[in-house]
Protein backbone atom coordinates (compact mmCIF):
# COMPACT_ATOMS: atom_id res chain seq x y z
CA UNK A 1 0.00 0.00 0.00
CA UNK A 2 2.71 2.60 0.89
CA UNK A 3 4.52 1.50 -2.51
CA UNK A 4 0.96 2.17 -4.51
CA UNK A 5 0.96 5.88 -2.37
CA UNK A 6 4.20 6.98 -1.99
CA UNK A 7 4.45 8.91 -5.34
CA UNK A 8 1.68 10.95 -3.99
CA UNK A 9 1.64 14.21 -2.26
CA UNK A 10 -0.57 15.14 0.43
CA UNK A 11 -0.89 11.08 1.99
CA UNK A 12 -0.45 10.90 5.89
CA UNK A 13 -1.09 7.33 7.71
CA UNK A 14 -3.16 7.19 10.89
CA UNK A 15 -4.04 4.25 12.92
CA UNK A 16 -8.33 3.75 13.20
CA UNK A 17 -10.78 1.91 12.90
CA UNK A 18 -8.60 -1.28 13.68
CA UNK A 19 -6.90 -0.52 10.57
CA UNK A 20 -3.49 1.55 9.37
CA UNK A 21 -5.59 4.23 7.26
CA UNK A 22 -4.35 6.44 4.58
CA UNK A 23 -5.21 10.19 4.10
CA UNK A 24 -5.30 12.75 1.37
CA UNK A 25 -4.95 16.30 2.75
CA UNK A 26 -7.21 15.11 6.18
CA UNK A 27 -9.70 12.84 4.14
CA UNK A 28 -9.77 9.07 4.63
CA UNK A 29 -9.39 7.14 1.62
CA UNK A 30 -8.39 3.63 1.94
CA UNK A 31 -6.67 1.64 4.79
CA UNK A 32 -5.47 -2.08 5.39
CA UNK A 33 -7.06 -4.13 7.84
CA UNK A 34 -5.08 -7.51 8.97
CA UNK A 35 -7.46 -9.59 6.79
CA UNK A 36 -8.12 -7.23 3.67
CA UNK A 37 -7.91 -3.78 2.14
CA UNK A 38 -10.37 -1.14 3.38
CA UNK A 39 -11.59 1.43 0.75
CA UNK A 40 -13.79 4.01 0.52
CA UNK A 41 -16.06 4.24 -2.24
CA UNK A 42 -18.64 6.75 -1.42
CA UNK A 43 -22.19 5.94 -1.60
CA UNK A 44 -22.91 6.26 -4.69
CA UNK A 45 -20.12 3.52 -5.53
CA UNK A 46 -21.28 0.88 -2.76
CA UNK A 47 -23.45 -1.51 -4.88
CA UNK A 48 -21.03 -1.35 -7.96
CA UNK A 49 -18.31 -1.94 -5.79
CA UNK A 50 -19.81 -4.46 -4.25
CA UNK A 51 -20.85 -6.57 -7.38
CA UNK A 52 -16.78 -6.84 -7.79
CA UNK A 53 -15.30 -10.64 -6.71
CA UNK A 54 -13.71 -10.82 -3.35
CA UNK A 55 -15.31 -7.74 -2.24
CA UNK A 56 -17.83 -7.20 0.92
CA UNK A 57 -19.53 -4.06 2.49
CA UNK A 58 -17.51 -3.19 5.93
CA UNK A 59 -18.94 -3.52 8.74
CA UNK A 60 -19.10 -1.33 12.23
CA UNK A 61 -20.72 -2.88 14.77
CA UNK A 62 -23.72 -5.02 13.12
CA UNK A 63 -24.22 -2.09 10.37
CA UNK A 64 -22.71 -2.10 7.17
CA UNK A 65 -20.55 1.38 6.91
CA UNK A 66 -21.88 2.38 3.38
CA UNK A 67 -19.59 3.99 1.52
CA UNK A 68 -16.75 1.90 2.50
CA UNK A 69 -15.82 -1.89 1.61
CA UNK A 70 -13.17 -4.47 2.06
CA UNK A 71 -11.41 -6.53 0.06
CA UNK A 72 -10.00 -9.63 0.20
CA UNK A 73 -6.18 -9.84 -0.73
CA UNK A 74 -7.38 -12.03 -4.06
CA UNK A 75 -9.49 -8.87 -5.08
CA UNK A 76 -6.06 -7.04 -5.13
CA UNK A 77 -3.61 -9.61 -5.99
CA UNK A 78 -2.14 -7.84 -8.75
CA UNK A 79 -0.50 -4.47 -8.72
CA UNK A 80 -3.00 -3.58 -11.45
CA UNK A 81 -5.74 -4.29 -9.20
CA UNK A 82 -4.53 -2.65 -6.26
CA UNK A 83 -3.60 0.32 -8.41
CA UNK A 84 -7.04 0.24 -9.21
CA UNK A 85 -8.83 0.13 -5.89
CA UNK A 86 -6.26 3.36 -4.61
CA UNK A 87 -7.19 5.28 -7.44
CA UNK A 88 -10.93 4.46 -6.78
CA UNK A 89 -10.10 5.46 -2.87
CA UNK A 90 -8.37 8.66 -4.23
CA UNK A 91 -10.84 9.60 -6.25
CA UNK A 92 -14.03 9.52 -3.91
CA UNK A 93 -11.89 11.26 -1.16
CA UNK A 94 -11.52 14.05 -3.50
CA UNK A 95 -14.71 14.41 -4.27
CA UNK A 96 -15.90 14.62 -1.02
CA UNK A 97 -13.41 17.24 0.05
CA UNK A 98 -15.18 19.34 -2.77
CA UNK A 99 -18.47 18.95 -1.30
CA UNK A 100 -17.99 19.85 2.04
CA UNK A 101 -14.98 22.76 1.21
CA UNK A 102 -16.77 26.14 1.02
CA UNK A 103 -14.65 28.83 -0.58
CA UNK A 104 -13.21 31.29 1.97
CA UNK A 105 -15.69 34.06 1.18
CA UNK A 106 -18.78 31.97 2.09
CA UNK A 107 -17.15 30.57 5.60
CA UNK A 108 -16.44 34.63 6.52
CA UNK A 109 -19.54 35.92 9.37
CA UNK A 110 -21.03 38.53 8.04
CA UNK A 111 -22.24 40.84 10.84
CA UNK A 112 -26.52 40.81 10.53
CA UNK A 113 -28.10 44.00 10.63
Amino acid sequence: MRRALGHRRGITEKKMMGALCFMTRGTMCCGVTSAALMVRVGADGFERALSKPHVRPLRIGRRAARGFVLVDPRGYRTAAALATWVEQGLTTAKMLRRQTTKPAAARRRHPVG
